[in-house]
C-alpha cells in the first residue's frame, strides 16, 4: 500500500480521519481481508503514516520522499531482501478504503493468466463521465487495457469492440515487471495526466483488465471525496472494514 503525506488535492491525505481512524489504517484493514496475501506493507514517505498502522499486523516501510508515484514506491520495498522470494506484488492505492475484494482478486488472476501487470474496472456511472479524478479505461475484447485518461475517450477511436470503464487503483505486477519500471523514462502523457500506467502501456507491456460487477468504491482524492465516504460508512452503520 503506497501512501505519500502530501497532496495538492487534500493535504495529509493518509491521516484524514474516516469513521474516526485514519484513512490509511482503513486501506490496511481492508487488504488484511484478502486470504491470497501473504504479507501486507504500508510503504511511506513519512513516519507519521506508519505510527498510524502500527496497531495492525502489517509490515512498515519508511521509503524515498521522492518518488514521483505510488508504483516508484513499491518498487523500492518490492526490491527490498526481506521480499526478494515474493514473484507477485499487488499494489492498492492508499486512497482506496472500500476496494472491491473481487477486484484485487481479479487483478491477480490476470498476472497468474500470463499478463505482466493485471489491474481491475467498474462500469462508468453516469456522473464520472466528466470527472476528471474519476479514472477511465478503454478495454477491448479480451480484457486488455489499450489506453487510460482523465477525460472519456471516444470508443470510436479503435479499430475492435472496446469498453470505456472506471478504472479502480489495483495493480497486480510480476517481479520482472518492476524491475523494469524504474529504468524506463516517464512518457509527457504520464505527467500531464499524472497516470503512471501510461508508462508500461507506451513500451507495449500489457495490462489485464478484470471487470467487476459493482460500481466503482470511492476512491478519497479531495475533502468532497471523504465526506461521501463518511457519508457511505454512515449508511452501512458500520465502521470501515470491521
Amino acid at each position: 500500500i503506497p501512501a505519500r503525506l502530501d497532496s495538492s488535492r487534500l493535504p495529509h491525505k493518509p491521516l484524514q480521519l474516516l469513521a474516526g481512524e485514519p484513512l490509511i489504517r482503513q486501506v490496511a484493514r481492508r487488504a488484511l481481508q484478502l486470504e491470497e496475501v501473504d504479507r501486507v506493507v504500508v510503504a511511506a514517505d513519512d513516519a507519521r503514516i506508519l505510527d498510524a498502522v502500527a496497531v495492525l499486523p502489517v509490515d512498515a516501510a519508511l521509503t524515498d520522499p521522492s518518488h514521483r508515484c505510488g508504483t516508484e514506491r513499491v518498487c523500492e520495498v518490492a526490491t527490498r531482501a526481506e521480499y526478494a522470494a515474493y514473484d507477485t506484488v499487488l499494489s492498492v492505492q492508499g486512497d482506496e478504503p472500500f476496494f472491491p475484494l473481487e477486484a484485487a482478486r481479479g487483478a491477480l488472476e490476470r498476472v497468474r493468466g500470463g499478463d505482466p501487470i493485471g489491474t481491475a474496472a467498474a462500469p462508468l456511472g453516469a456522473r464520472d463521465l466528466t470527472d476528471p479524478n474519476r479514472v477511465k479505461v478503454v478495454v477491448d475484447g479480451a480484457g486488455r487495457a489499450l489506453r487510460f485518461a482523465r477525460v472519456t475517450p471516444a470508443s470510436g477511436a479503435w479499430q475492435c469492440e472496446v469498453q470505456v470503464m472506471h478504472h479502480i487503483g489495483i495493480y497486480a505486477f510480476k517481479r520482472s515487471v518492476l524491475q523494469q519500471w524504474m529504468k524506463w523514462d516517464r512518457p509527457a502523457e504520464e505527467i500531464s495526466e499524472g497516470l503512471e500506467q501510461l508508462r508500461p502501456l507506451e513500451r507495449g507491456v500489457v495490462i489485464g483488465v478484470a471487470a467487476v460487477g459493482s460500481t466503482a468504491p470511492i476512491a478519497v482524492d479531495t475533502k468532497h471525496d471523504l465526506d461521501l465516504a463518511e457519508a457511505y460508512v454512515d449508511s452501512r452503520g458500520e465502521r470501515v472494514g470491521r
